[in-house]
């Protein structure tokens, strides 16, 4: 079959078998190798990307799923500019990722939670990304660098709204 996703904000078109996973196509066809396989089973989260600005687990979608929607990876956080996202700058100021495994599901998940919410507290945060397991129990710093994310993004929509 052929689809049509926009992938990072790009034109991403291909021919597919029905049954191939979007995490397939974008980690084969795509060559997006941020999106991570883990379980298969959509129990770890480390495929996580959003659909549409939603965070779904990639390891149990069709890649036929995303025709026509907006796809979006760990790769596609970053700005135009090629300047992190927040979330990424983050993780790596408060040391949010051990191994790095869950990192880009995380990272997905919790970029999701800032355009919903730009002050989540702690409770908040860990039950946005209670989907998400990070095997080296890096918990409390992802915890961190959510919350020092949100700082970045309140203070840019502030400078943002002050031009």
């Amino acid at each position: 079959m052929e689809i049509k996703p926009i992938v990072n904000g790009v034109p991403a078109p291909g021919d597919v078998e029905p049954r191939l996973l979007l995490t397939h196509y974008l980690r084969e066809n795509l060559r997006l190798t941020g999106t991570h396989v883990g379980c298969d089973t959509s129990h770890c989260g480390a495929c996580t990307v959003l659909l549409d600005g939603t965070p779904v687990k990639s390891c149990t979608m069709l890649a036929v799923q995303a025709d026509g929607r907006e796809v979006t990876t760990v790769e596609g956080l970053a700005g135009p500019d090629g300047g992190l996202h927040p979330i990424q700058s983050a993780f790596k100021q408060e040391h949010g990722l051990q191994c790095g495994f869950c990192t880009p599901g995380m990272m997905v998940a919790a970029a999701a939670l800032l355009a919903r919410d730009k002050d989540p507290d702690e409770e908040t945060i860990r039950w946005e990304l209670s989907g998400n397991l990070c095997r080296c129990t890096g918990y409390m710093n992802i915890v961190k660098a959510v919350r020092a994310a949100a700082g970045q993004v309140r203070a840019a929509d502030g400078q943002a709204g002050a031009s």
